[in-house]
């Protein structure tokens, strides 16, 4: 990490001192007072993708960035206002983004996989798509897709530094302010999707909805909120009328918009901000409502819970192709005097809309990869609403391969849990899952540094990730009936002992490679040699593993953060590294 943090104040340099030589300031006083997102921007010759990575991460850290979120934290109704400034300041305007024909959707859980379902209906009629989600699970381009892909690394590349340059000439007389990694992002996705004219832009939110920085979109042709739960309680509140109302902060005038059913407190809510946005709100039918000539509707997505993301995605898309085909129509749905809540019909999916909700694919959400006697089970679950949805999935479908299996399975729990999130709660509902080993390790991709700068975060210590998966460990064993013990050490040779080894059902180990090459035994012929990348474990620890080395097959359940999930598909799935 040191390493990487040299690289990232390097390249800052060089940038600034390409800033200076090629004289910005003239060349932007060129192309008027504003200069919009419409026209071709400068690029700066000679930086590379890694280039733009690892000045990205730099948004993460610097001090201006995290006095913005401390500020607004306490007054978040200036993140908008900050948001138009910077939007601004990197040459877009406001009404550009009407002609972006959005699709906003927010929610709980379940937000990135309908407008995953949402994008694949459209695009599968034939429309330009633009789709900006997070988190990225490998590469940080995945956030920013064109037509189902995330951009190449040359045009992320191009379009980074295009927009990069305009905040950095204009910070000066700024106060030396930059935004902050998510916002820039959203600004670069904005200008994205304008220079490559999208028909289409599926927006998914960030947090929340009222302030979320995507809330900068003022004519959506649709919304839509997916299932809501408890999270992000320091940010949002602690109750689900207070989240409710801050989802309901993407209603807009007469702009039509979709929920699927929610817990009685929530619809008073989302009732409530639908009439004070004189907003028409429905709510969608059960998938099974839906009558098509092929029989029940077939989706990509694994999972019972995805049903209602589907539901809410057709109707999504219906009313999106209904605006575009027959504009001059008027439905129900965009009535502005319709503000009470109302389950719209079902109607009959067309053969596209069928095809494009079984062909969805949405990496890291009730994910199996199969990789010989290695079953890897993979689901970024990380509130309690979405674990029970996983562990659900995780029973019925490893129940299925074990049936297939030639002799016994070894079952494993690879977890990790990040922010304010009760991990401990959530392991007890792992409990039944029986695993033979529960395996702890921090979101750290590999312990010997290779500066993989798209999954770097340098707002949490390394110290304060491992206390955590110590803290996890204790919380299992309490859940097993095992005692309240102080933790194990980190499984490596040569680390400092903290405590003394208890049980050898649970693991530590200090990063996610460490921890997949210990779970598979060598096994999985598609993990690197441990011998290149990797910290050597301690023969003791090794010894522990003789049910997986006599186990027919492994079946390896990683979950608890989309992060971790991330981590482990840069080693699991070598093409979504590069």
């Amino acid at each position: 990490m040191m390493v990487c943090m040299y690289s990232v104040w390097q390249r800052g340099t060089v940038f600034a001192a390409r800033l200076r030589k090629q004289d910005w300031a003239c060349s932007l006083a060129g192309l008027s007072q504003r200069y919009y997102s419409t026209k071709t921007a400068p690029q700066i010759p000679g930086m590379e993708y890694q280039d733009a990575i690892c000045t990205l991460n730099t948004l993460q850290t610097n001090a201006s960035a995290l006095e913005q979120v401390r500020r607004e934290r306490s007054h978040p109704q200036l993140q908008l206002q900050a948001m138009r400034v910077f939007l601004e300041r990197a040459g877009l305007a406001v009404e550009e983004l009407d002609h972006l024909n959005i699709i906003h959707v927010t929610g709980t859980k379940g937000k990135g996989s309908t407008c995953a379902f949402t994008e694949q209906i459209l695009r599968s009629y034939g429309f330009r798509t633009g789709f900006y989600s997070s988190p990225h699970l490998v590469q940080v381009r995945e956030r920013i897709r064109i037509n189902g892909q995330p951009i190449g690394k040359e045009l992320f590349t191009k379009y980074f530094w295009q927009v990069y340059g305009r905040l950095d000439e204009t910070k000066d007389a700024h106060g030396g302010t930059m935004p902050a990694y998510f916002r820039f992002l959203t600004i670069l996705a904005f200008h994205v999707f304008l220079q490559e004219k999208v028909d289409l832009a599926v927006i998914e939110v960030g947090i929340g909805g009222a302030y979320d920085c995507t809330n900068i979109i003022r004519r959506p042709w649709v919304c839509g909120i997916s299932s809501l739960g408890i999270d992000h309680t320091q940010i949002l509140g602690d109750t689900i009328e207070k989240i409710a109302w801050q989802k309901g902060g993407i209603f807009k005038p007469g702009v039509p918009a979709f929920t699927v059913k929610q817990p009685e407190d929530a619809m008073v809510m989302l009732r409530s901000r639908a009439k004070e946005m004189r907003c028409p709100l429905w709510v969608c039918p059960e998938l099974e409502d839906y009558q098509a000539d092929c029989g029940p509707l077939r989706l990509g997505l694994a999972g019972q819970h995805q049903r209602s993301n589907a539901s809410l995605a057709l109707q999504l898309s219906h009313t999106w192709l209904q605006k575009r085909c027959l504009p001059d129509r008027s439905f129900p749905s965009t009535s502005v005097e319709n503000t009470a809540v109302h389950q719209v019909a079902s109607f009959k999916p067309s053969p596209i809309m069928i095809k494009g909700l079984a062909d969805t694919e949405w990496p890291g959400r009730n994910q199996t990869l199969k990789h010989g006697a290695v079953t890897y089970f993979l689901d970024g679950a990380h509130t309690m609403r979405s674990m029970q949805a996983c562990v659900h999935w995780f029973r019925e479908t490893a129940t299925q391969h074990e049936r297939l299996a030639s002799g016994p399975v070894a079952r494993v729990l690879l977890f990790n849990a990040t922010g304010e999130r009760d991990s401990a709660a959530m392991l007890k509902l792992l409990v039944p899952c029986q695993f033979d080993f529960a395996v702890f390790c921090p979101n750290i991709t590999e312990a010997i540094a290779s500066c993989n700068a798209d999954q770097q975060n340098f707002n949490v210590s390394v110290e304060n990730m491992l206390t955590r998966c110590l803290d996890n460990e204790r919380s299992w064993h309490l859940h097993n009936g095992l005692g309240n013990t102080k933790g194990t050490p980190l499984l490596i040779e040569d680390s400092l002992t903290l405590v003394p080894e208890k049980t050898a059902d649970t693991l530590v180990f200090p990063c996610i490679l460490t921890a997949l090459h210990w779970i598979t035994q060598g096994r999985d012929s598609v993990l690197a040699d441990p011998a290149e990348r990797d910290l050597p474990v301690k023969p003791s620890v090794m010894s522990k593993a003789a049910p997986l080395c006599d186990a027919a097959e492994i079946h390896i359940l990683i979950t608890g953060s989309l992060h971790l999930v991330g981590g482990a598909l840069k080693h699991l799935d070598t093409a979504s590294s590069k």
